[in-house]
């Protein structure tokens, strides 16, 4: 075999379909090898003894928020900080941009900030508004994952909700195009219905906003998008789903034939409600924490496999944002890109005993097949991009704010304290984070589809 870029040897290594001990060739930027004893000579060797290899982190929900309102976040404080949890491809949502991803102009302006900026690879989602039906197709053409609506209030102004109209002829548009359609699911008109009764009573507070978005608005939503899918034959991917009663809906559907997928995030799967009323604006989110009960059961569908994708909506604002009396002011979004890794591992694997291969999927193939990507990112094996995160699953710690490394160092995850430290990233056979510290300059590549 010819000399190594790369070996990663002694390492346990979990691969799609299971968990070895192997040792990892890689050159020009490709695992070239995948077993145990490797007899080679290399460049550079990691010793990886008392680690897991993990594949890098696909993150399909990200909102780094440039160009436009850097000052939120940004591509080289947001990758850093990704890169820092094991991450390796991101796709940045078309909000909160300004402006957003709604046209090939919005487009083009994104990926030259992405370019000069990202530390690890990075795809693009293209935004689905009232008013850009005509402009999808453009979007398309640029290589974008897909097209996300929102089916109630952003919370940005640029960009708008979706009537059914709309969203009907964009799944239509869609299907032609090759591409499918994502949803934030809430019901919009019983969402605003509860908002304004709650704050026209003058009752703003933490409990008074979960109320407002009950689970009933999330489902209602759920079941309207998938009869518009099932009508136009449209792929559908549900983001953020907060409860087991949604997943089921889903998975319900897709037995019927429906291509329909879904996401939940790390934060409905390790906090509920009672964290959010306990930490305040940090934790608040949009569907928002749900109860024990409704994490217990979204668990259990996510052990069944019935969850294709986890993403970890990282979706910062400065902490002025965060401040207001009336809960319902409070910029919603939770920062969270930075431990997908060990918040899985505590939570998912060493809690509730799921298998890490399992979990991986979740992170990695599950997404890499469902949004088409190129073969070279569609998991641990020979010819695919060596694109690696090393945890020690044994090493806990507890998550401090003055080890963020986003803009804004908040997290409702400060303080907890958790298994899996990552303690390097390799993205393309390059080390891009090493024991604690960013060892590489952007060397981000945007990945079309």
């Amino acid at each position: 075999m010819p000399e190594l870029d790369m070996l990663v040897r002694g390492g346990t290594v979990v691969t799609p379909t299971g968990v070895k001990n192997a040792d990892i060739g890689i050159a020009d930027g490709r695992i070239v090898a995948l077993e145990s004893a490797l007899q080679a000579t290399s460049h550079e060797v990691i010793e990886a003894k008392g680690l897991h290899v993990l594949p890098g982190l696909i993150d399909a929900h990200v909102h780094f928020n440039e160009p436009g309102r850097a000052e939120w976040e940004g591509f080289e404080t947001g990758t850093k900080a990704f890169a820092a949890g094991g991450g390796t491809l991101f796709f940045d949502m078309p909000l909160n941009a300004h402006p957003p991803t709604v046209d090939v102009e919005s487009f083009d302006l994104k990926l030259e900030a992405a370019k000069s900026k990202a530390l690890v690879d990075f795809s693009f989602w293209g935004g689905l508004v009232p008013g850009n039906l005509d402009r999808l197709e453009e979007l398309a053409d640029r290589g974008v994952v897909g097209f996300k609506a929102f089916m109630s209030n952003s919370g940005i102004e640029d960009f708008q909700s979706v009537d059914d109209h709309t969203l009907r002829e964009g799944m239509k548009r869609a299907k032609k195009l090759g591409k499918l359609v994502a949803v934030h699911a809430e019901s919009d008109a019983m969402t605003e219905e509860l908002s304004r009764k709650y704050v026209s009573a003058g009752k703003t507070s933490i409990r008074d906003y979960l109320d407002s978005r009950p689970i009933e608005a999330e489902l209602e939503a759920i079941q309207r998008a998938l009869g518009l899918a099932g009508e136009t034959g449209c792929a559908l991917h549900i983001v953020h789903v907060s409860c087991g009663a949604g997943v089921l809906l889903i998975a319900s559907a897709k037995k019927l034939g429906l291509d329909v997928t879904c996401e939940t995030c790390p934060h409905y799967l390790t906090l509920t409600e009672e964290d959010v009323i306990r930490l305040g604006a940090v934790a608040k989110c949009a569907p928002p924490l749900r109860p024990l009960a409704a994490q217990d059961s979204l668990w259990e569908y996510v052990k069944a496999g019935h969850v294709t994708t986890i993403g970890s909506d990282h979706s910062p604002a400065p902490p002025t944002m965060k401040l207001n009396s009336d809960f319902f002011k409070v910029w919603g979004g939770i920062s969270g890109v930075q431990h997908t890794w060990p918040l899985l591992i505590t939570e998912g694997h060493v809690k509730r005993r799921v298998a890490l291969e399992l979990l991986s999927r979740f992170v990695s193939v599950n997404v890499a097949e469902r949004f088409k990507l190129p073969q070279a990112k569609k998991g641990m094996m020979v010819g695919s991009d060596a694109d690696l995160a090393l945890v020690d699953l044994q090493q806990e710690f507890t998550i401090g704010g003055t080890d963020l490394l986003y803009r804004h160092q908040q997290s409702p995850y400060v303080g907890r304290t958790v298994k899996g430290q990552v303690v390097q990233t390799v993205l393309r056979g390059q080390s891009v984070f090493k024991d604690g510290k960013i060892v590489s300059k952007p060397v981000g590549q945007f990945v079309k589809v």
